[in-house]
């Protein structure tokens, strides 16, 4: 469900590092800057596609709260009911349409989330001593598992993925921009991956992939808004659960209940991970008229919904559901359209919350 968008040619979510900025009011200090390329002549602004550590000037922020007011006129309630009915038909939609060819894989992960790299899986035990029988009865296992979450006879056939030390969840995969750098990178014998996605177009992509790997990745399809229902896991079982651009697509009323859910799947120590639209994002102060479902709320011409968060509202919904905070930043940059001599100011926030051990 969680997909990158793409407008006047510029991807919504970067595939480069950008600056990142502390909550004012948390009193964190600020992090060390991947980016590097800063304006300070406001005269080359052209000269580069894209710009890091961009400050708002105060009448930036005012005149994109006037924008967001403005077009602050909800939909009728059964033209909402509407969306929210034919949201997996909108889905799945989109990914039949674009398939493969609109993503790029998320090669910035290993750097804003190291924790999905090898050397921070430090909290496991590989198992180097298994036997080649082990191993083959492990892989029958999670096949099997592929076609059906019942679980089977025999200690390690209980749910796909049993035996690894290390296990990372996606929510909302897509066609596998994050799954696969993963898989690529983290060469872990004790790794394993599980991926999820609202679309069923978009799951059967991933596993139409020749790198999907049923020894190491499981996929299927999940509804997040659905707080009943069930994993192929069980509860506290999962070291990491990313969450790349996918909680934006829920509908608000929904939002608290699915991270509720999802802080259960952890083990204590296991993290959260997410990034998403934060509030005045370019691509929100761009919906017209008519577009607007609830407060910051909105969808596209494609029938897909968005949210735009700020950092307070991320923060109340992870800690409601028990976790602590680990980082909270805004990153902020300045994407260049040099063919049309158009900037562009993109807001993401960056969140990772912990289970308490």
């Amino acid at each position: 469900m969680a997909a990158p968008r793409i407008t006047d040619g510029v991807e919504a979510e970067s595939t480069e590092t950008g600056s990142t900025q502390p909550n004012s009011s948390s009193g964190d200090f600020k992090r060390p800057q991947f980016g590097t390329r800063f304006l300070t002549d406001p005269r080359q602004v052209f000269q580069h596609n894209a710009w890091d550590n961009v400050e708002w000037t105060e009448e930036q922020e005012k005149a994109a709260k006037k924008k967001v007011s403005e077009n602050n006129h909800p939909l009728p309630p059964e033209k909402q009911e509407e969306y929210d009915n034919r949201a997996n038909e909108y889905w799945n939609e989109f990914y039949t349409i674009h398939e493969n060819r609109f993503f790029k894989d998320r090669h910035w992960l290993f750097t804003e989330f190291p924790e999905l790299a090898p050397q921070c899986n430090t909290n496991h035990e590989s198992h180097p001593d298994t036997s080649s029988s082990d191993i083959n009865q492990q892989n029958g296992c999670d096949k099997k598992q592929s076609r059906d979450f019942a679980s089977s006879s025999g200690d390690n056939c209980d749910f796909p993925g049993s035996s690894a030390t290390y296990r990372i969840l996606e929510v909302g995969c897509g066609v596998g921009n994050t799954v696969f750098p993963i898989l690529k990178t983290n060469n872990d014998s004790g790794l394993f991956v599980y991926c999820c996605d609202f679309s069923s177009t978009a799951v059967e992509l991933v596993k139409t992939n020749p790198e999907y790997d049923l020894n190491r990745c499981f996929a299927f399809v999940h509804d997040l808004s659905d707080a009943e229902a069930s994993f192929p896991f069980p509860d506290g079982t999962l070291d990491v659960i990313v969450l790349i651009f996918v909680l934006s697509a829920l509908h608000p009323d929904k939002m608290q209940a699915s991270i509720s859910r999802l802080a259960r799947l952890l083990k204590p120590g296991g993290v959260m991970l997410l990034r998403d639209y934060g509030r005045y994002d370019m691509a929100q102060l761009r919906f017209k008229k008519g577009r607007c479902l609830s407060e910051n709320f909105y969808v596209r011409g494609d029938g897909t919904r968005v949210y735009f968060f700020t950092q307070d509202e991320l923060h109340e919904l992870f800690t409601a559901a028990g976790l602590e905070k680990v980082q909270n930043l805004v990153d902020r940059r300045l994407q260049v359209n040099r063919g049309k001599q158009l900037t562009m100011y993109r807001v993401w926030i960056q969140c990772k919350y912990c289970k308490a051990s």
